[in-house]
């Protein structure tokens, strides 16, 4: 008999997240299901401070949930600790946030392929190479973080997250830091570097827009799921 669960890569179960301190606690995540099949687009649209940066931290395992059950991949993320949940992520999980957070003192093709080379990858500066090539950055590789624009930064960024061909690629507000028309092309590339992997995306927004050029969208508000549609 086939196993339905195969087609799942991401499964919340009565998430919650409480932060601040134990006299003054703050539910950030009040109990969220949610699913995300394998190869899926989806969005979580919500305000600040809804929580959808918090839920995508804890489905990325860089947030340990508070109570629920959170598997990715088939891994379940609440058995791990610190660096089991880091080797669940090294090549399953590729993650690209509004802030670029590209090493100042390493180039463009270093940012890449240094993660790959700690990931155990031969080949980590041709696939880098490779991978910038296909972000449109194949002059800039020996480039340096301000040497490059905004736009250029978050690609590079891509292709960090890209480059490991994981399975799943989580983007938290990947325009946030540029202008409209630069954003537009950035998530282009974003979408079409997820088809190129057939990887699952999820993509964290405040922007309607952007969110309904997923396959689904969740809406968030006061860190619950209160709507759900396909675009």
């Amino acid at each position: 008999m086939p196993n339905q669960d195969a087609a799942i890569a991401v499964r919340a179960r009565d998430v919650t997240l409480t932060l601040g301190s134990r006299a003054a606690p703050v539910e950030v995540l009040k109990g969220v299901d949610l699913d995300i099949a394998a190869g899926e687009s989806l969005a979580i649209l919500g305000a600040s401070g809804s929580g959808k940066s918090s839920l995508m931290a804890v489905l990325s395992g860089l947030e340990r949930a508070s109570g629920g059950s959170v598997s990715v991949g088939g891994v379940d993320f609440g058995r791990l600790d610190e660096d089991g949940l880091a080797r669940a992520r090294r090549g399953r999980i590729g993650i690209v946030l509004q802030a670029f957070h590209l090493l100042p003192t390493m180039t463009a093709l270093e940012n890449v392929a240094v993660p790959l080379e700690l990931g155990g990858h031969a080949d980590a500066f041709a696939r880098a190479a490779d991978e910038l090539a296909a972000v449109g950055l194949g002059h800039r590789l020996d480039h340096y973080p301000a040497q490059l624009s905004g736009g250029e930064q978050q690609r590079v960024a891509i292709a960090r997250a890209v480059a490991p061909q994981p399975a799943i690629l989580f983007a938290d507000e990947p325009t946030g830091n540029l202008d409209a028309a630069t954003g537009a092309a950035v998530i282009d590339l974003l979408f079409a570097r997820q088809r190129a992997a057939g990887a699952t995306l999820l993509i964290i927004t405040h922007d309607p827009a952007l969110a309904d050029r997923c396959a689904r969208v969740i809406e968030m508000r006061d860190g619950r799921i209160v709507g759900e549609r396909r675009a």
